[in-house]
């Protein structure tokens, strides 16, 4: 029993709390174990942090419906508006928004839509190679504050090349959040409830663009459509602030300041992860802890290693079937999220077009999105069970939007499009899950940006102009949403494909920055190392 029974019994960081020591350890364990380690280095003894599992999720989820509500915002008839027109006898309007304000083409008007993805692209990598440095929960602060002064830019636009680059900074800013919140939800979410945390993380993708569209056509009508970008960097002030002045957390497969293996659990940072790590003979070399040169290479080794970890990544044939069948989804659904109002108010005559495309698509939002990852829960959490349910999902939601938009009759249009974007938004848990799960854990920050790059560059990046351009040569909304639609179709069946190839969760691997059973059996342990640097140190029971 005793110290062996010590080191077998898991830190699981799911728990939203920690009751005390003995919880973790059985007592005579902990009491030699006490004895073992009542001296570790001050530096390697964490404060509890603020953050709960559940309060993390919480708090992500709004920093993430604010990231979207300013993708619906641009995209609303009260802040995009309408541009400049004349008519035959020589009168002119003035027009509205910012598609007015600049008399922008179509075109232009989706170029505005899709600049953020410039600054997303490009820096998602490097925010991804930057957490095997930094960490990675700073890196997000970071990020945020980027996003902040962006957001603030943009209200003070006065043509549209500035206002086309404050969209890129924005992507910028949302690169690291993007890259780095999924692989700390997947790390603490409860085994058994993964896909379902994942699920309520992604559902902000939809609510947030639904309400923005709302939010924007408010305050476009009532205030101006500046405003709307000033609110949105008030909101997002007190998160990036969080970010850069609490207690970092740590990020499972990382371990920074030159340890070999983080002494901190993802959220907790408690002094037990001390006591298991010290018990195992963990305790760092002075030449780790004192300048980190084993944990900080050359630039032209991480250079390297980016480049290795990148081929590695697309050498896996999972994750490359999972993001194609991604980008075909995020294409349909980029353009949808921007033209929707537009398209909805020309083909229907909607007179509250930003309300009812928000209204339908924040309810089959939210629905859509819990439901899937519940679903694949259900039907226990593997990739092939996530493949399955991504392709049928899609399918079925491009019969009922195809469906939709068939039909003349608003009132057959608006239930029919609901069902098919509650089916279609059921795919944000799983095709998550697989692109977290595909690979080892040291490369999930990689995998995420990688992703985020490829649905954007190939999907909603071009979608959004190239659905403008179609619609100024055969000026049809109409035939322009069936022609956008079917592309879901194209999805559907390379997901299917997935169902077929061989897959293994890599979750629970071992990554490179954690150090190995053969590497702990060759450790010192800690009652055999003296140092005058170490301090002396209790560990209290709660």
């Amino acid at each position: 029993m005793g110290k062996k029974e010590a080191e077998q019994k898991p830190l699981d960081d799911s728990n939203s709390t920690h009751k005390s020591n003995t919880s973790l350890v059985d007592k005579p364990a902990a009491a030699a174990t006490d004895m073992a380690i009542t001296s570790i280095p001050s530096t390697l003894l964490p404060q509890p942090s603020w953050f709960t599992a559940k309060r993390l999720l919480a708090v992500f989820c709004v920093i993430n419906l604010i990231n979207y509500v300013d993708r619906g915002t641009i995209a609303s008839n009260g802040v995009n508006g309408k541009r400049r027109t004349c008519k035959p006898n020589g009168t002119c309007s003035s027009g509205s928004g910012i598609q007015g304000e600049f008399n922008l083409s179509n075109f232009q008007d989706g170029v505005i839509s899709s600049a953020f993805m410039v600054g997303l692209l490009v820096a998602s990598p490097i925010f991804a190679s930057f957490a095997k440095r930094v960490n990675p929960f700073r890196l997000i602060g970071v990020g945020l504050t980027v996003w902040t002064i962006a957001v603030v830019g943009c209200g003070f636009s006065f043509n549209f090349w500035f206002i086309a680059i404050c969209r890129m900074l924005v992507g910028v800013g949302e690169a690291s959040f993007i890259s780095l919140a999924a692989p700390f939800i997947d790390d603490n979410a409860p085994v058994a409830q993964k896909t379902a945390w994942l699920g309520t993380f992604y559902m902000c993708i939809p609510t947030g663009i639904a309400v923005g569209y709302v939010y924007g056509g408010l305050v476009g009508d009532h205030l101006n459509w500046r405003w709307a970008f000033w609110i949105e960097a008030l909101l997002m002030l007190p998160f990036a602030v969080l970010g850069l002045v609490m207690k970092p957390l740590q990020l499972k497969g990382f371990s920074h300041l030159g340890s070999k293996k983080p002494l901190t659990s993802p959220l907790t940072a408690y002094p037990e992860e001390a006591v298991s790590n010290c018990s195992n003979g963990l305790l760092p070399t002075r030449e780790d802890s004192k300048d980190g040169s084993k944990g900080a290479p050359s630039n032209l080794n991480d250079l390297t290693r980016f480049w290795k970890d990148l081929k590695m990544l697309h050498l896996e044939k999972i994750y490359v079937i999972n993001v194609l069948g991604y980008i075909a989804y995020n294409f349909v659904i980029g353009a949808y999220s921007y033209w929707g109002p537009k398209a909805g108010y020309n083909i229907y005559h909607m007179k509250n077009a930003d309300m009812m495309f928000g209204g339908v698509t924040v309810i089959s939002g939210i629905f859509g999105t819990l439901a899937g990852g519940f679903v694949l829960d259900r039907m226990t959490s593997t990739i092939p069970n996530a493949f399955k349910l991504l392709s049928v999902a899609t399918f079925l939601g491009a019969i009922f939007c195809f469906a939709a938009f068939c039909f003349k009759s608003l009132y057959a249009f608006i239930p029919l499009f609901a069902i098919g974007e509650l089916l279609v938004f059921a795919t944000q848990g799983p095709v998550n899950y697989v692109c977290l799960h595909c690979v080892k854990p040291s490369l999930r920050p990689l995998s995420m940006a990688m992703s985020t790059v490829s649905i954007h560059l190939f999907g909603d990046v071009p979608s959004s102009p190239l659905v403008g351009v179609v619609q100024d040569h055969i000026n049809n909304w109409r035939v322009t949403a069936l022609i956008l639609t079917a592309i879901l179709f194209i999805a559907s069946g390379i997901w299917f494909i997935g169902i077929f190839l061989h897959s293994v969760d890599r979750f629970d691997e071992d990554s490179e920055d954690q150090i190995s059973d053969a590497e702990r059996s060759k450790s010192q342990p800690l009652l055999k190392g003296k140092s005058s640097e170490q301090i002396e140190v209790s560990i209290e029971s709660s």
